[in-house]
């Protein structure tokens, strides 16, 4: 936008008022970013997928976003490119499911997404999101469309029908053919090596039923005749897309196919005690063929306790955990499997609680004489229904009457909970009352809880200790956090975070204790903040729970530099010594939240080589976003080195950041010069072919270019007209496709200027001329690409020059972008480009030079269009 806004006023000429100005410089004022001191190096972040691995085919789809085709099994290799400061941090999320291979990790913190044997729930799309903090996150996303075809399953389903009342019958058979696949399966039927077609006579019909939407195929035999009882094969095929292969399966139909049936030897229900030996035996009744008998168990596995044998599965010295459904099923391929199902229960009982509600009408929260009371009491057990509770009274079986009563099931508590209500609570009533839970006529151990009530019965309460409500312990060390409850019982106490939904040190979301001291063994920074503690409801009274908070302060080391990758480093080399230096950059993340950074440790390593030389790096006063800058000296080429960098504060030694070092040839930090690049050279000036465009600019000259080349379109000769000058171009034939884009980037040049001219030679001759385009790319504070000057359409059989002014506010590059026409008369090519400090001639706006070939007619010059939101209102301005 910026450049086409100088363009616009350095074209202005004298005819613009004062008035226009002064508008026009507001405009301007209101576009420039204002960074406060310290901030201005700070960039929001910036992202572009790239893709790699084992894609079949990468497409765009409707919305101009690429789809990538992969095979399942093959490994997924997504890399989000990232620009802004501080580094953005990559986090990888897939829509309607996980983004890891892990499937429990349903994102992933990497700017590398890899996926070993991708599977098929793992295709969607995924979305690469790239957040530093500094305005809005970027978002990009790219689909991923898995690919497979499994083993098609055939199974055979036979009815019979009477036929004019009981004289014969007759026997449909249906053989249906069902397959999982992306894209959708073709199915070819076969009777022996005989391909079936639908309709081929009165008894074969092939259809498709609509509630499969076409992963299934049937085959169905009418009136079933001898010549039917044959061998039939269902192939299915995706037409060998990702290179998968054809896959098909075989049944041979005979007047004996028939399906599998099966009987179980114990109840659907099977209540064990822990410790026995079981056996469950499941046979087999019928089928043919012969069916094949599987046990399985869930959830989980089989134990590694158990062993199948046949039809029969052992379990010995059963556990608690065996407990689950076992299954024993039966299949054949012919009607519908044979399944019998086991419900084993092992008996246990754990986890002994109470509560102690107070009248609930009269909402109290305390014991009263005069009032109702209930004592619950719960276990945990398998199965749940036969436990039996029984109560006493000071070591006495309680004495039920009409002011004592039991009830289970209480709505308001855990299922199977058994409760003692005492109506109109007595002096006499007080005491202790024993719960005791048991099996009856099993060796299970009973579990009995024990309440006192008595006029020293009260609910609790909790407070923090004084002059705990804040605790301030050092990195590394052990913090106690204390919570004092009173009142009798004391029930039990639960930790959580309240300011962060993160997990507590054990993995869990709370924590219990039972003496109110949450202990935490070698805090770090991310433990800091606040705790809550409150009363369990559970061994305690059932009443709203009470609570408190203490705040943890953990005096941390420094967080780590930020290393600044956008802006070029430039590399400086002495080529008669064969060294070089490098100025490294950074921010240091978060300096207000520790103590003051007073130096840095700087390690410098030669890769391939042990020794460390390490110097300290005096700090004055650190700032939130100021840029710091260190020179690496007496670095050999064109070695690499590994850097280190640690902040240091009274605290000690922060978090260290590292980074390599590589050289780099000078010619990629070119400062810009008068000098004029006429791509004589195979390094074309240190221009690069883009990676993410459609296809690549060719270098070529008369002597080089293909002698088939499409007449009526391309230069004959470069700038110069001679058949050895090279020049750079873009073949418009296929393979390329409308808007097909050729992108061709420059070296990174440092700005030592506040003005620059790009000049340059273009030729665009062909009735099928699409656009050239000249963009810049500007890395100071984030790569972002500007396009400041373009053309289209046929120009004639001639070299024409055009002159763009830049003023870019950093380190730079130029984009020369061709795109492709209509058709394959549309080749563009460029020469002679020059980049000049300070303004373009001031000379007519459009191309100011052209070199006529040799039979060309020569058109009206068009003036090429300014880029940028505020082209018209300026230009509408100005007249």
């Amino acid at each position: 936008m910026l450049p086409g806004l100088f363009w616009l006023l350095f074209f202005a000429g004298d005819e613009g008022s004062a008035l226009k100005m002064e508008m026009i410089w507001f405009l301007f004022l209101s576009l420039v970013p204002v960074y406060s001191r310290g901030q201005g190096v700070y960039a929001p972040a910036q992202a572009q997928i790239i893709h790699a691995g084992q894609a079949c085919v990468v497409k765009e789809d409707n919305i101009s976003e690429r789809v990538y085709t992969i095979r399942e099994g093959d490994t997924l290799v997504l890399q989000c490119l990232v620009t802004g400061h501080p580094r953005p941090q990559v986090r990888w999320t897939k829509t309607a499911g996980s983004a890891s291979d892990k499937f429990q990790e349903t994102s992933v913190l990497n700017e590398t997404l890899r996926i070993e044997k991708i599977q098929r729930l793992q295709g969607g799309r995924y979305y690469c999101k790239a957040e530093n903090g500094v305005g809005v996150p970027a978002i990009k996303s790219i689909r991923v469309d898995v690919q497979y075809l499994d083993e098609p399953v055939l199974t055979i389903h036979q009815t019979i029908s009477d036929v004019r009342g009981s004289f014969y019958q007759e026997k449909t058979v249906f053989l249906r053919c069902t397959v999982n696949s992306n894209p959708p399966a073709r199915f070819i039927w076969k009777r022996g090596a005989e391909t079936l077609s639908h309709s081929q006579d009165n008894g074969v019909d092939i259809y498709e039923p609509l509630y499969t939407q076409g992963e299934t195929k049937v085959l169905k035999l009418k009136n079933l005749r001898p010549q039917d009882y044959a061998s039939y094969t269902c192939q299915v095929s995706v037409r060998n897309v990702c290179s998968i292969p054809d896959k098909s399966i075989t049944f041979q139909l005979t007047n004996t196919t028939a399906p599998p049936a099966l009987k179980l030897s114990v109840n659907e229900t099977l209540v064990v005690n822990p410790g026995d030996n079981i056996t469950m035996q499941c046979s087999l009744m019928g089928g043919d063929p012969q069916p094949e008998v599987v046990w399985s168990h869930s959830p989980g596995p089989m134990p590694p306790n158990s062993l199948v044998q046949g039809g029969n599965l052992t379990i010995w010295r059963i556990h608690v955990e065996d407990s689950g459904y076992y299954n024993c099923t039966a299949i054949n391929n012919v009607g519908n499997p044979a399944k019998k199902t086991v419900n084993l229960l092992v008996r246990s009982m754990k986890n002994a609680t109470f509560q102690i509600t107070p009248d609930v009408i009269k909402e109290s929260e305390t014991i009263q004489l005069g009032q109702d009371l209930k004592l619950s009491c719960h276990v945990d057990a398998v199965p749940q229904e036969k436990v039996v509770y029984s109560w006493y009274k000071n070591g006495k079986p309680a004495r039920f009457s009409d002011r004592l009563l039991i009830t289970r099931n209480d709505p308001e508590l855990p299922p199977v909970t058994c409760s003692l209500e005492i109506i109109d609570l007595r002096f006499s009533d007080y005491g202790t009352y024993l719960c005791v839970a048991t099996f009856q006529g099993a060796p299970i151990p009973d579990l009995s809880v024990e309440v006192n009530i008595s006029s020293e019965t009260v609910p609790p309460t909790i407070s923090v200790p004084k002059g705990q409500s804040t605790i301030t312990v050092r990195e590394g060390s052990r913090a106690e956090l204390q919570c004092e409850v009173r009142g009798k019982p004391k029930p039990p106490i639960i930790w959580s975070r309240v300011d962060k939904e993160t997990p507590m040190p054990s993995g869990t979301m709370t924590m219990e204790t039972y003496d109110g001291k949450l202990r935490l063994e070698s805090v770090s920074r991310e433990m800091s903040g606040t705790y809550k503690c409150q009363t369990a409801r559970y061994n305690g009274f059932n009443i709203r729970p009470r609570e408190a908070l203490v705040q943890l302060n953990v005096q941390s080391k420094a967080y780590s530099p930020e290393f600044y990758y956008d802006t070029p480093n430039p590399t400086l080399s002495q080529k008669q010594s064969k060294n070089y230096s490098y100025v490294l950059q950074w921010t240091q993340k978060e300096p207000d939240a520790v103590d003051p950074i007073l130096k840095y440790r700087l390690e410098v390593r030669q890769l391939a080589q042990r020794n460390t030389i390490q110097t300290f790096i005096p700090v004055q006063k650190m700032e939130k976003g100021l840029l710091l800058e260190h020179i690496l000296p007496n670095l050999k080429v064109p070695q690499s080195y590994e850097v280190h960098l640690t902040p240091i504060t009274s605290f000690g030694a922060g978090d260290m950041a590292a980074r390599i070092i590589r050289y780099m040839e000078p010619i990629n930090y070119p400062s810009p010069t008068d000098n004029t690049c006429r791509f004589e050279d195979e390094k074309i000036c240190g221009f690069m072919q883009d990676k993410m465009d459609n296809f690549d600019w060719t270098r070529q000259n008369a002597l080089t270019q293909n002698p088939k080349r499409t007449v009526n379109t391309g230069p004959p000769t470069d700038i110069s007209g001679t058949p050895e000058g090279y020049y750079m171009f873009i073949e418009a034939s296929r393979p390329r496709v409308t808007g097909d884009k050729a992108r061709l980037i420059s070296p990174l040049y440092n700005i030592t200027a506040k003005y620059y001219c790009v000049s340059f030679y273009y030729h665009m001759y062909g009735k099928h001329i699409g656009s050239l385009n000249l963009l810049v790319r500007v890395r100071n504070k984030r790569a972002i690409d500007t396009q400041v000057w373009s053309l289209s359409g046929n120009r004639g059989n001639m070299w024409q020059q055009a002159h763009v002014p830049i003023n870019p506010p950093g380190p730079f590059q130029i984009i020369f972008e061709g795109v492709r026409g209509t058709s394959y008369e549309g080749d563009i090519a460029i020469d002679d480009v020059t980049l000049k400090k300070g303004d373009c001639p001031r000379k007519p706006i459009g191309p100011n030079k052209a070199v006529a070939l040799p039979g060309s007619g020569v058109p009206a010059l068009h003036s090429p269009r300014l880029c940028g939101p505020l082209t018209f209102f300026l230009y509408v301005l100005l007249r």
